[in-house]
C-alpha cells in the first residue's frame, strides 16, 4: 500500500500497526477521563473535588515522567508499553467492579486515578521516545501529525459515545470498556519487531538524577526548547484546564451526561481541524509567528467559552455558543502543539530525545493539575470567571513571549529538516 504526503509515515509496517493499535488505548484513555470526572461529579457535587481528581492524575505522572524518559532511553521500550498498558487494564477493571458494586466513592476513584497516573508516568516518555525508531527521518511531520490525529479523533468521537453510555448503563461500563482498550494494546505491541538503538563505546555509570539534570541542561540551554516548552506548559495548566471542570458547565448548560460527552467530543472535531490545517503550515517560513499566533488565539477563546456558560441561565444559544468557543478553542491549541512539537522532534538529539520529550509531555499532565487551580478558583468565583481569570495568566506571558522572542518568531519551517 502507497502512502505520501501527510499519511507518509503509514508506509512503514511497523508504525502503521503501532498506529492503527494506539487507537485502542487512547480510545480507553478518552473515556476513562470522562468516566471518572463524571462518576466523582455524581459522587461529590464539587468543583473543588474535580480539581483533587486532575491533581491526583497529574502529580504522580509529572514526577514519574521526569525520570521515565531517563528509562524510555535505557530499557526496552517494546517491554515497557506492554507492562504498562496490562497494568492500567487491571486497575480500570478494578474500577469497573468498584463502580458496579457501588462500592466506589469520590475518594477511591481519585486514589485509583492517582495509581493510573504512576504507569502512565512511564508510559508517555517511552510513546514519545519509540515512534520515531518506527519511521525515517522525513516521515517525522506526518508522524506527529497521525500521532495527534489519533488523540483527536478519539476526543472527537468517543466522548460523545461514552456521554450516551453513561446516560443507559453508568460509568461502570465505560471502565469495561477502557480495560479492554488497555489490554488491546497490550496485544498490539507484543507483535512489533522494534530494533533497539545500537549505542557506540561504553559510556561512563551516570546516575538517573544526572541523566535527568543533563536533559534540563539541554532545554534550559536551549532557547526554542525553554520556550515552546513553557508556552505548552501553560497553556494546558491556564487555557485547556477548562476540560478538567468541565462537567460543571454541563450542569449550568443544563446538557445531562449526553451533552457533556458533546461538550467535550467538540474538542476533538476542533484538534482535528487543526491538525488538517497544519499540513499547509509545515513549510511556511512564518512557521514561528503561526505557533505564536496559535498559542495566544487559543487563549482568546476562552473567554467566549466563558461567556456562554456565564450566560447559560438566560440565553437559548449558552449551549451552541459553549460548543463554538470549545470547537475554537481545541482548533488553535492543535495547531500550536502539532506545529511546536514538530520543531522540537527535528532538533533533539537522539540520545537526549527519551528525556527532552520526556519532560515536554509533562504538558499534557498539566491539564488536569490546573483543573485543581480553577476548581479552587470555581468555589470562591463562578466557574466561569475562573476559567477566564486563569486564561488571561497565560495571555499575559504569551503575549510577553511574542514581543521578546525574536528566535521563535524567525523559526522557518522550510529549512526545519535541513537544519536539524
Amino acid at each position: 500500500m502507497k502512502f505520501s504526503g501527510r499519511l507518509s509515515a503509514l508506509q512503514r509496517v511497523q508504525y502503521r500497526r503501532y498506529w492503527l493499535g494506539s487507537f485502542a488505548s487512547v480510545g480507553a484513555t478518552q473515556l476513562q477521563v470522562m468516566g471518572q470526572a463524571w462518576l466523582v461529579f455524581e459522587l461529590s457535587g464539587s468543583a473543588l473535588m474535580l480539581g483533587y481528581l486532575g491533581a491526583a492524575t497529574a502529580i504522580p505522572a509529572i514526577l514519574l515522567t521526569i525520570f521515565g524518559g531517563v528509562l524510555a532511553d535505557h530499557l526496552n521500550k517494546k517491554v515497557v508499553l506492554m507492562c504498562t498498558s496490562l497494568l492500567v487494564a487491571l486497575l480500570l477493571l478494578v474500577l469497573a467492579i468498584l463502580d458496579f458494586t457501588h462500592l466506589a466513592t469520590a475518594w477511591l476513584v481519585i486514589l485509583i486515578a492517582a495509581l493510573i497516573s504512576i504507569v502512565t508516568g512511564l508510559d508517555w516518555p517511552t510513546r514519545q521516545a519509540i515512534f520515531p525508531s518506527l519511521i525515517e527521518r522525513e516521515d517525522m511531520m506526518s508522524a506527529v501529525a497521525l500521532n495527534s490525529i489519533i488523540w483527536q479523533s478519539c476526543r472527537m468521537m468517543m466522548p460523545a459515545a461514552g456521554g450516551i453510555l453513561i446516560a443507559y448503563t453508568g460509568t461502570w461500563f465505560i471502565f469495561i470498556l477502557c480495560s479492554a482498550g488497555f489490554f488491546t494494546m497490550f496485544l498490539v505491541v507484543s507483535s512489533l519487531e522494534i530494533q533497539r538503538a545500537v549505542t557506540t563505546g561504553t559510556p561512563a555509570p551516570v546516575s538517573t538524577l544526572q541523566k535527568v539534570a543533563e536533559g534540563l541542561r539541554f532545554i534550559i540551554s536551549n532557547r526554542i526548547f525553554l520556550v515552546l516548552i513553557a508556552l505548552s506548559f501553560g497553556g494546558m495548566f491556564f487555557v485547556s484546564s477548562y476540560m478538567q471542570i468541565m462537567p460543571i458547565f454541563s450542569d449550568l448548560l443544563g446538557a445531562g451526561e449526553t451533552g457533556y460527552g458533546y461538550l467535550i467530543s467538540i474538542t476533538g472535531v476542533g484538534s482535528v481541524a487543526g491538525t488538517v490545517l497544519v499540513g499547509s503550515f509545515q513549510n511556511s517560513r512564518r512557521l514561528g509567528r503561526i505557533i505564536l499566533t496559535a498559542a495566544t488565539l487559543s487563549g482568546l477563546s476562552i473567554y467566549l467559552f466563558a461567556l456562554a456558560t456565564s450566560y447559560a441561565l438566560t440565553s437559548g444559544y449558552a449551549y451552541p455558543l459553549a460548543m463554538a468557543a470549545g470547537f475554537t478553542i481545541a482548533l488553535f491549541t492543535s495547531i500550536f502543539m502539532i506545529t511546536s512539537m514538530t520543531v522540537l522532534q527535528l532538533q533533539v538529539p537522539d540520545k537526549l530525545r527519551g528525556r527532552v520529550m520526556g519532560l515536554h509531555s509533562i504538558t499534557y499532565s498539566l491539564m488536569p493539575l490546573g483543573g485543581l487551580l480553577v476548581g479552587f478558583l470555581s468555589s470562591i468565583v463562578s466557574a466561569p470567571a475562573a476559567i477566564a481569570l486563569s486564561a488571561s495568566v497565560y495571555l499575559v506571558f504569551a503575549c510577553i513571549i511574542s514581543v521578546r522572542e525574536g528566535q521563535i518568531r524567525r523559526i522557518d519551517g522550510s529549512s526545519l529538516s535541513a537544519t536539524a
